[in-house]
């Protein structure tokens, strides 16, 4: 198994690393300014068949406890092997580049009947607001999706794989979130885990 210090010692997994870093901060930095940018535009607002088909639902606590108990489950189980937490960071942060991308290029409103979300990391970086228009696509099932992907245990991964398609449910059950912008999400996400993943056995094939 690859421990933290056999894999700093390689010069090139560590110049790797520190880029990651760096590049990803940015990312999530530049992206909290463009939350703000996003709330304050006007969009439109979509007929969902399937939202009108019932009232929303208040899941914001069950929502959040599924979604910081699957990523503190993720970090413990995956924290003594670097390669596995650099190919996490580099999804995540290319994820969140296809992100800003979509949301930029579909101004939507929030659903009419939405309860609002409260979640208190992502105000943390939006400048203390509720966020409503953070909408195509659903950054929450994306992430819980890529968790899935990332997870080696089978049962890991089914686990995290229950707890994406509940917290998809869950934004839906609370019109926080379209529909489409839920079932968009794991695709985004399958799609940048691809990349990042071919990106790397490129790179190895051509280093060996």
């Amino acid at each position: 198994m690859i421990t933290w210090k056999s894999f700093l010692k390689d010069k090139k997994n560590l110049t790797e690393f520190v880029i990651t870093a760096v590049v990803v901060t940015g990312v999530i930095i530049a992206f909290s300014h463009f939350l703000h940018f996003v709330e304050q535009r006007e969009g439109v607002v979509l007929n969902d068949p399937f939202l009108n088909t019932f009232n929303p639902i208040d899941l914001t606590w069950l929502t959040f406890v599924l979604i910081y108990l699957s990523l503190i489950i993720f970090v413990v189980t995956t924290f003594n092997k670097p390669d596995k937490l650099l190919i996490a960071f580099q999804a995540y942060g290319l994820m969140l580049i296809f992100r800003t991308i979509a949301m930029y290029l579909t101004p939507f409103e929030a659903p009419e009947t939405i309860l609002l979300l409260n979640d208190p990391f992502v105000q943390f970086f939006a400048k203390g607001d509720i966020l409503t228009k953070d909408l195509f696509f659903s950054g929450h099932t994306g992430t819980l999706f890529l968790v899935f992907l990332l997870a080696e245990n089978k049962t890991l991964k089914t686990i995290f794989l229950i707890l994406t398609l509940l917290v998809g449910s869950a934004v839906l059950l609370q019109h926080v979130h379209y529909s489409i912008d839920v079932f968009v999400a794991p695709f985004v996400a399958y799609g940048a885990y691809r990349i990042i993943k071919k990106l790397h056995i490129k790179i190895s094939k051509e280093t060996k």
